[in-house]
């Protein structure tokens, strides 16, 4: 049984701000307008405080994150991609989060964070129409959703 106590500070901060990092990639990999993005960090909120499983781990995850909601805390503080390649960057955090995650926990509780982490992907992807005129024509998942998360699925496998 894996908890918070198990990894140093700066890994537990990565770990718990990585749900908001792979609803990131989405809202990067398709940007829309300011309601679409308020709708798929919406749904990323959500996702990261239920968590999939009842393993410890996701629970000690989802209880940091519900606390800094209330604290009204930014959850990607301190991680800014930058650069050309930003869509690349954020799914390799995502890659390393796994493996930080996968070094400690067990092979259960590793598979079950990085199955929570497509699951936040794909719960920012599904909350907004992206595309089309009023609503006309708009596509639930768009192509550019879609391929970062196949990106995100192969970063969070372990």
């Amino acid at each position: 049984m894996t908890t918070k106590s198990d990894f140093s500070e700066e890994e537990w901060a990565r770990i718990v701000r990585a749900p908001f990092v792979a609803g990131l990639a989405i809202s990067l990999a398709d940007p829309g307008g300011p309601i679409e993005a308020a709708k798929e960090t919406m749904a990323s909120m959500r996702s990261a405080t239920s968590p999939p499983s009842r393993e410890e781990l996701l629970s000690d995850v989802a209880l940091d994150v519900q606390a800094m909601v209330q604290e009204r805390r930014h959850p990607l503080k301190g991680y800014k991609p930058t650069g050309p390649a930003v869509g690349d960057e954020v799914v390799a955090e995502l890659r390393e989060v796994v493996a930080v995650v996968a070094g400690t926990a067990t092979a259960e509780e590793a598979t079950a964070y990085g199955a929570w982490l497509l699951a936040s992907a794909q719960a920012a992807a599904e909350a907004a129409k992206e595309g089309g005129f009023m609503g006309f024509g708009a596509e639930q998942v768009s192509a550019g959703e879609q391929a970062m998360l196949d990106r995100v699925r192969e970063a969070v496998a372990t």
